[in-house]
């Protein structure tokens, strides 16, 4: 069959042909996943395949090319070559040594994997204290973990079905970060035969679930979407991946994971610093120290693959503007509404260079006296502080006395803005009093509705 590209999981004879190429050729970890909604395909011949998003100016392959190992190379020439033609760039995302080995690409670190063998895994529980103790709170609070039969979630009003579509809605909404596209978008009810459902339960109620899916080329288990209600005892996530993992051992999977840690191992230091500052939308670090805590039998690394023209920078910004389902300014503004975490961090910086301005501002022109203007100064490094501790530990009387705060100073810049300094100024003076009424307000609107958005 000549070579060829397809749109989106429409047609049933494509998703018949790249499910055949998953379940026998899938070797990434993250292979099955290019069965959910979301990608194309590139085919070249009857038997290998590329999965990818596109997104405005490259495709974004989803992991190494589905096919036998000696053709890996050639066909991953093959969708570059059919990416250039269409005018776009390509790169290859997640990929493993089998591939970096092979294909004529350069490679950048960009984290690593924990994998574990599940035969182990008994033995690791009985080495980590503070695991078994984990477990231990989590069945001691009266969490229950059980498989779901496929036929349990078959129906669209079955009460299981309900509840987890719940969970993962609330726990959606709960995020930092604007929901997430490409190989991190929540699809835990896309059920395939060979997909595995883990539910948390407690009192009758679901606290968290896990799904499994198959790494079919090795005979291993992905375990993804591992979510939680806020209110699910510590340990409930342990627990869940504790029975997944002793499932495991009754049906002799030879290897599971839990996924790429972003970021993780010895990246570029250009990497590393991003690990940093990202840090606070993000949490590299604690997400590689959960796996760790867990004891993998051994860590993976991963890399970002993509032709010499295109280069690093230009690859990873293909990537990110993957993840963020397209726009990456459009995911930035998103977020940002998202808050608080990211909202409370920002109008701290955003108020030390005002309150520094307002300090260096003539009194005589701006205020009706020098004791006004240095009360504003005080109040608003007041509220500086106030945002730095809320960032650092979030309590929600704080976020409430900031918001109430931030509320007065709206309204009592408007007044002194209207009734001092409208009369005395002309000219871009004028720009400058609608940035300071305008600035509270759209900050009290913000942390507000962030707050709103925590609370759910």
């Amino acid at each position: 069959m000549p070579s060829g590209i397809r749109g989106p999981l429409t047609v049933p004879e494509e998703r018949a042909r790249i499910g055949a190429l998953v379940r026998a050729y899938g070797w990434n970890s993250t292979s099955f996943q290019v069965l959910e909604p979301g990608f194309r395909y590139f085919f070249e011949g009857a038997d290998a395949a590329v999965a990818y998003v596109e997104t405005k100016g490259a495709w974004i392959a989803a992991g190494a090319p589905l096919c036998a190992e000696e053709r890996l190379a050639a066909v991953g020439e093959a969708f570059v070559a059919a990416a250039r033609g269409a005018g776009r760039r390509a790169c290859f995302f997640s990929t493993e040594e089998r591939f970096v080995s092979k294909a004529p690409f350069p490679s950048l670190l960009i984290g690593e994997e924990a994998v574990w063998d599940p035969a182990a895994w008994p033995d690791s529980v009985r080495g980590s204290r503070s695991l078994r103790e984990q477990l231990r709170r989590a069945r001691a609070k009266g969490v229950r973990v059980r498989a779901v039969p496929s036929d349990e979630l078959a129906a669209p009003d079955s009460p299981t079905r309900r509840a987890a579509t719940e969970l993962c809605e609330r726990w959606l909404a709960r995020r930092e970060l604007a929901p997430m596209g490409f190989l991190v978008q929540i699809e835990p009810l896309v059920l395939l035969p060979e997909h595995r459902l883990f539910v948390a339960e407690r009192d009758g109620g679901l606290v968290a679930l896990l799904s499994g899916a198959p790494i079919c080329a090795r005979h291993g288990w992905l375990l993804q979407n591992l979510i939680r209600s806020p209110d699910a005892p510590n340990g409930t996530l342990e627990l869940l991946i504790d029975h997944a993992m002793r499932t495991a051992i009754l049906e002799a999977p030879r290897l599971v994971t839990l996924g790429l840690a972003p970021l993780a191992g010895a990246v570029p230091r250009a990497l590393r610093v991003a690990r940093r500052v990202a840090g606070g939308l993000y949490d590299f670090e604690g997400l590689r120290a959960f796996k760790a805590k867990l004891r993998p039998t051994r860590w993976t690394p991963l890399h970002l693959s993509y032709p010499a023209e295109v280069g690093a920078l230009r690859a990873i910004s293909d990537v990110l503007g993957a993840f963020a389902r397209g726009g990456l300014l459009r995911f930035g503004l998103r977020t940002l509404l998202r808050g608080p975490a990211v909202v409370v961090r920002l109008l701290a910086l955003l108020l030390l260079p005002w309150t520094a301005l307002l300090a260096s501002a003539e009194a005589n022109r701006w205020f009706p006296s020098p004791a006004v203007k240095w009360g504003w100064v005080a109040f608003d490094a007041a509220l500086a502080i106030g945002l730095i501790a809320l960032h650092r530990r979030w309590n929600e009387t704080l976020a409430r006395l900031l918001i109430a705060a931030i509320g007065a100073d709206a309204i009592v810049t408007a007044i002194e803005a209207v009734a001092w300094n409208a009369p005395r100024t002309a000219g871009l003076g004028h720009l400058a009093l609608w940035i300071a009424v305008a600035g509270p307000t759209a900050a009290f609107l913000t942390l507000w509705r962030a707050t709103l958005r925590r609370a759910i």
